[in-house]
């Protein structure tokens, strides 16, 4: 399926082909596949242990497939890392370590944590700060950002590159809702700027139905894929979640 936001004629971002992931006896992913239009915002949903960010690890070249295959930007993945940014949960950020918001955006440069600020490097990351509404916060501890602040300094980690796809794992977690209403803002803007495609686990159907333009509904295996009003109708999600889930207003 072809998003009408992408640029026609062009290759899709993402191609899974018969994707399988195990881990010994246990099948986290089966048979999953779909392809992905450069250029569409997908949101990725399911239950817990639906193997979400399994998906996300076989795209970073982190997670070897046992059978199919994957395509990222048209190569393998893992090969292409200056091309990808990743923005993962907060939750999972140990607070106690002893970091600036600038250092945090500078390792997505760098790949190590930095010695020295300064230079070409640091002008990009104020500058990628900037962007996303945080410059004010570059001298700032990291443990002492809010929920909201932290993501935004993430977020410029993830886009100081000015990659071409960005994937995002529960990017909503921690924040509140003015909060996560700016972050859908910001990601929408840099997608539109550049034309990158933008792949986001949420367990939030509205914030799919709502924000997405291509929507994967999965349970280990794939349940449906598309347009959001057709990927997450009540059946798909009955069958996904095994339940009857609730019905959803359709956006005008």
């Amino acid at each position: 399926m072809i998003s009408p936001d992408s640029p026609l004629g062009s290759l899709p971002a993402l191609e899974l082909s018969d994707l399988t992931v195990r881990f010994g006896d246990f099948t986290a992913l089966e048979r999953v596949s779909f392809a992905l239009p450069t250029g569409a915002f997908m949101a990725l949903v399911g239950p817990n242990g639906a193997g979400k960010s399994t998906l996300i690890r076989a795209l970073l070249g982190l997670v070897t497939p046992s059978s199919g295959s994957v395509t990222v930007l048209g190569a393998q993945p893992g090969t292409q890392p200056e091309h990808i940014g990743y923005v993962p949960q907060i939750k999972t950020f140990d607070r106690s370590f002893p970091a600036k918001a600038l250092e945090l955006v500078l390792t997505g440069l760098r790949r190590s944590w930095p010695g020295l600020h300064r230079g070409p490097q640091r002008e990009q990351a104020l500058e990628a700060l900037e962007s996303v509404g945080a410059g004010h916060l570059a001298s700032q501890a990291v443990g002492r950002l809010s929920g909201g602040q932290l993501q935004r300094v993430y977020l410029a980690r993830a886009i100081v590159r000015r990659p071409k796809l960005i994937l995002l794992d529960e990017p909503a977690t921690g924040i509140d809702t003015l909060g996560e209403k700016d972050l859908y803002g910001l990601l929408e803007r840099y997608r539109l700027d550049t034309g990158a495609t933008l792949v986001m686990i949420t367990h939030d159907w509205d914030v799919a139905r709502y924000h997405a333009s291509f929507v994967v509904v999965l349970n280990r295996t794939l349940f449906s894929c598309g347009h959001p009003e057709t990927a997450l109708c009540d059946d798909c999600l009955a069958r996904a979640y095994g339940h009857g889930g609730h019905s959803h207003a359709v956006r005008l």
